[in-house]
């Protein structure tokens, strides 16, 4: 990972970014943060929060952050406001399919907390409609090998499971935060991301970033991603001086400046 400082954006006409701990510090975005989010639209970019947060509590954040729309669960669903519309909720699965798949993870968290001691549902469990969450860091604190149990569990249910700075996920489905950007960009304004990938910017901070790390030439991670070092098989090119929204902030303020966007 090379400091911010060696960073040289180009031509950038996008920026995607994880919310927990890259858009916000101690659970709550900072005006540091929220002001790089309106200065990168006043500069005419796109921006777009995708995060492994469900869609029910993403919604006041949908409604009122300066972004085009936040993608959610892992790139399962999107929330889009645009031209003064009511918000919209774009499904990457069809309803069927997303019921089968909500009642069988039901059985697969309540095993889970059943079999693994300290294992908690997140607190924000109820707003979900794709996925489920087991708390790890946010209002529970679990030991790494409890961590990596919760994925085994997931993982022998037939479930994708992925591990954010507070939560461990799990979904039935081959959606992730790249192919939910791909698809939110080919929904809203009919762009293949893959023909630009050099144009757009990445910023994360754990884990469950590693597939866009590992896509995006731009790919830039906050201070606080170094906790997760030596788990990261591929790690963000660059790091911010600073954590979580202050990072985010200097993220913005050296793409505007050095494409000459400010």
């Amino acid at each position: 990972m090379r400091p911010l400082a060696q960073w040289q954006p180009g031509q950038i006409i996008g920026v995607f970014t994880d919310i927990d701990d890259t858009l916000t510090t101690d659970g709550a975005i900072t005006p540091d943060a929220l002001q790089a989010l309106a200065d990168l639209k006043a500069a005419g970019l796109h921006v777009v929060p995708i995060t492994g947060r469900p869609v029910g509590w993403s919604e006041p954040f949908a409604q009122s952050w300066p972004v085009d729309a936040i993608v959610a669960e892992n790139g399962a669903v999107a929330l889009v406001h645009q031209g003064g519309q009511p918000l919209r909720k774009l499904y990457q699965q069809d309803a069927a399919t997303r019921s089968a798949h909500f009642a069988r993870m039901q059985q697969v968290l309540a095993q889970i907390e059943q079999s693994i001691p300290g294992a908690q549902r997140s607190q924000d469990s109820a707003g979900r409609e794709t996925d489920i969450a087991i708390d790890h860091s946010e209002f529970t604190q679990l030991p790494q090998a409890d961590i990596d149990a919760v994925v085994r569990a997931m993982q022998a249910a037939g479930m994708t499971a992925t591990v954010s700075s507070i939560h461990i996920n799990g979904w039935y489905g081959e959606h992730n935060k790249l192919s939910g950007a791909r698809w939110i960009l080919q929904q809203l304004w009919g762009r293949d991301l893959d023909a630009e990938m050099h144009r757009w910017v990445y910023v994360g901070d754990s884990t469950n970033d590693q597939v866009m790390f590992e896509h995006f030439a731009h790919s830039v991670g906050v201070a606080n991603i170094q906790r997760f070092a030596t788990q990261l098989t591929h790690p963000p090119r660059y790091v911010t001086p600073s954590a979580r929204g202050a990072g985010f902030a200097e993220v913005a303020h050296r793409l505007l400046i050095r494409s000459n966007l400010n």
